[in-house]
């Protein structure tokens, strides 16, 4: 398994994530990082690491250093592990439980060559690894296209299979979106196994220092999101939709025809956009937040140029940016 860590400021968390790499009971791993332009000692602590778990184990991209922004910076580090049997997302800050990589890696096995991506719950935790509280199930059966309006596939827990990272790679992706969500929507549309797992993998560290990290309560989160408004959410849904659109031969049929149904709404009024949410299953955890989408899908006139920047897909803590 190849990990892929990417890094940007962050030494003040970063050697507790490493050691508890090390201390996973599977270890069978390669670590895959790059920096992505930190004025700190994150790459220093990583030469370090490289030095205590030998040089074969821990692998600087040779991109390394150039700016990216994280979407854009994990992704690149994806591309660069074509031959990796299994790939797993690592952000700087969190711990991972000792089992994180042998509980996926024992899911994903259940699949056989079939594109597979694996994702679990998390302990949300603060800067100082207290007060733990396990972050959301999710009831509802994942997939597509239910993964066009809610991101259950958190980045700090996604494992892959070959083929789902393949897929990943080959689909390209659009400007703004987040790794993690666009990995989790990809495989969906392409027929792949989603697997979420109810145990926690991580702790999931909340902190100043992150660029998103509200362990909001619903009613707060679905206020903030009434506040933003509709522009930036709908527009990634564009987004995404477009792109898979551009690679239609990689998804399977029943998943053309209800990205179809979706984009002809999206440029119709609000009768086609009341019909395409009764037919196609877009649809997010709790009644209030299918309320809030549902009036979103259906009064949007357009969406909202962002210029790149990654958005919150889900009313939930991230650590990815949001534009407010």
């Amino acid at each position: 398994m190849t990990l892929l860590l990417s890094t940007y400021n962050g030494a003040a968390f970063l050697n507790a994530q490493l050691e508890s790499i090390l201390a996973q009971t599977y270890q069978n791993w390669v670590l895959r990082w790059r920096d992505d332009g930190s004025s700190d000692g994150s790459v220093a602590l990583l030469h370090d690491f490289a030095w205590r778990a030998g040089a074969q184990r821990c692998v600087e991209s040779p991109s390394s250093g150039a700016h990216l922004g994280a979407a854009q910076s994990f992704l690149t580090l994806l591309a660069e592990c074509p031959e990796a049997d299994m790939v797993a997302f690592a952000d700087q800050d969190d711990v991972w439980l000792p089992e994180k990589l042998s509980f996926a890696v024992e899911r994903i096995a259940s699949t056989g060559d079939a594109p597979a991506l694996y994702c679990a719950r998390q302990f949300l935790v603060d800067a100082d690894l207290q007060g733990a509280r396990l972050s959301a199930s999710h009831d509802n059966p994942p997939g597509f296209p239910a993964c066009l309006t809610q991101n259950i596939a958190n980045g700090n827990t996604l494992v892959m299979n070959a083929a789902a990272a393949a897929l990943v790679a080959r689909m390209g992706q659009p400007e703004g979106t987040m790794h993690d969500w666009w990995s989790y929507i990809t495989v969906s549309a392409c027929g792949g196994a989603i697997i979420f797992d109810e145990r926690p993998t991580v702790f999931y560290r909340l902190h100043k220092g992150n660029l998103i990290g509200r362990a909001q309560r619903l009613p707060a989160r679905a206020l903030a999101a009434l506040r933003r408004g509709p522009g930036i959410f709908m527009t990634m849904l564009r987004r995404h939709a477009e792109t898979l659109a551009g690679q239609a031969g990689l998804l399977t049929p029943q998943a053309r025809r209800e990205l179809k149904i979706i984009r002809r709404a999206l440029n119709r009024g609000t009768f086609a956009r009341v019909a395409a949410l009764r037919i196609v299953k877009l649809r997010r955890r709790t009644w209030l937040e299918n309320l809030l989408f549902g009036y979103w899908f259906i009064t949007d006139k357009r969406g909202t140029p962002i210029q790149g920047q990654a958005i919150l897909p889900h009313w939930a803590p991230r650590k990815q940016p949001v534009a407010e």
